[in-house]
């Protein structure tokens, strides 16, 4: 098993780049099998959540060449191998739902395993089926797999039954090459529904109101090759960075930030006393979003009087919702947190506890922090989910003394160069084998 050991209460400097997102890629990896043709992508993300998802494709016969550290060409003419599906990918991944949407149009039948990810409480599939029936879709669930079998496919009027975000990318792949006209209404208009809508559309897709609630696709019979598309920055790993320097009271620049998902949680910030400025507002390298760095200053914090909670897009991002917690650590007074999609992920603001925070939980949706606390080095074990497991060792990168982090993989799924960044802004951290 892998460790962090990490020699904390040091003051950061300099600047820390946000990465690629890794929720776009993989979206994006699965909607290359609609192309048969190349597709390039540029800007993937260095992480093990990736290198799980191309095992998959690689296992089902589809033609991957790393070009360089960030540059996949993916090929997937020939015809696809469903009855060799990589197994253990699949299970250690929950995007390969995804391949249920793209493969609507070129799979007649196959098996796909049920999948993994963060443990964080029941996550039903539901809203997935509910959506992609409405298509001619049938999905039967095993033990271990879902069966699925794809009819003739049809056009449709979609209400979604949550505005989630896989399943609103299930119905939009499944949607572009259905005849006919589909309105997707109550739709994600998240960060990675907007990347995934763009590369479809510059496959030649006929997609409107990207961006909002209510989506129009009018189906084509074929997209056509991408020579270059990239991948768009993570707020939510911006949002990891900013949390990092406002824990440990640093002045740090986070650099490559998508401001368009990040006003609201900046503005909370702004409310709670934190000093930051934006610059360089620019365009993302593939053109649709803006982005910005944020030099953030070591601030003294108040709580926030009300309670803080995530909500669909545009509002505070329901994955940087964990982030606040080892923030408010740091500020004055009481402010009560409410994770009411994961049950699970309020259970593990606890294990801040560990390292000297007041952490009072309410119940399995909720708990209570106050601050300022002076947080304290301890061994702790990794929570087996992304954010949680990064608020911990933020919190121990704010803590005086020699922390230990034991099975850290959780954070390998969803940080790119997770060590050689931090030592960059001067994290004293350690990766170790036991």
């Amino acid at each position: 098993m892998t460790k962090f050991v990490v020699r904390g209460g040091k003051p950061l400097k300099g600047t820390i780049e946000t990465s690629t997102t890794k929720n776009s890629t993989v979206a994006i990896l699965c909607a290359s099998l609609m192309i048969r043709g190349k597709v390039t992508l540029k800007d993937i993300p260095n992480i093990v959540e990736v290198d799980r998802f191309l095992e998959i494709l690689d296992s089902i016969g589809v033609i991957v060449e790393r070009v360089d550290d960030s540059t996949l060409v993916i090929n997937s003419s020939a015809k696809l191998q469903m009855d060799n599906i990589h197994k253990e990918a699949c299970e250690k991944t929950r995007a390969s739902l995804l391949f249920i949407g793209a493969l609507a149009s070129r799979e007649k039948s196959y098996k796909i395993y049920k999948s993994g990810g963060c443990k964080l409480g029941a996550r039903t599939i539901g809203p997935h089926l509910f959506a992609l029936e409405q298509f001619g879709i049938s999905i039967v669930s095993k033990s271990k797999y879902y069966d699925v079998k794809n009819k003739s496919l049809h056009s449709a009027d979609i209400v979604m039954y949550e505005s989630g975000d896989t399943p609103t990318e299930n119905a939009i792949m499944a949607a572009v090459l259905a005849p006919g006209e589909t309105i997707i209404k109550f739709a994600s208009s998240n960060y990675m529904v907007q990347d995934l809508c763009y590369f479809l559309k510059k496959a030649g897709a006929l997609i409107e109101g990207i961006g909002t609630t209510t989506l129009k696709i009018t189906g084509v019979k074929k997209l056509k090759s991408v020579d270059t598309y990239y991948i768009m920055p993570d707020p939510i790993v911006a949002m990891t960075w900013i949390s990092l320097a406002v824990t440990t009271k640093s002045n740090l620049t986070v650099s490559n930030c998508p401001l368009d998902f990040l006003e609201l949680e900046l503005e909370k910030l702004r409310v709670m006393g934190q000093k930051y400025k934006i610059t360089n507002v620019h365009k993302s390298r593939n053109g649709y979003f803006n982005i910005a760095d944020i030099l953030l200053k070591s601030s003294s914090l108040v709580a926030l009087s009300d309670k803080i909670y995530g909500r669909p897009f545009p509002g505070l991002n329901i994955d940087n919702l964990p982030l606040f917690g080892a923030m408010l650590t740091q500020a004055r007074g009481k402010t009560l947190i409410h994770d009411w999609v994961y049950e699970n992920r309020a259970l593990y603001m606890l294990e801040l506890q560990k390292l000297g925070a007041n952490v009072l939980l309410l119940d399995t949706h909720r708990v209570m922090i106050e601050g300022p606390t002076t947080l304290k080095a301890n061994e702790v074990i990794c929570p087996p989910a992304i954010r949680p497991g990064i608020v911990i060792l933020i919190a121990m990168i704010a803590a005086k003394g020699r922390s230990v982090l034991r099975h850290v993989y959780p954070l390998e799924r969803g940080y790119a160069d997770l060590i050689f960044k931090l030592r960059g802004i001067g994290v004293d951290i350690e990766r170790l084998e036991d």
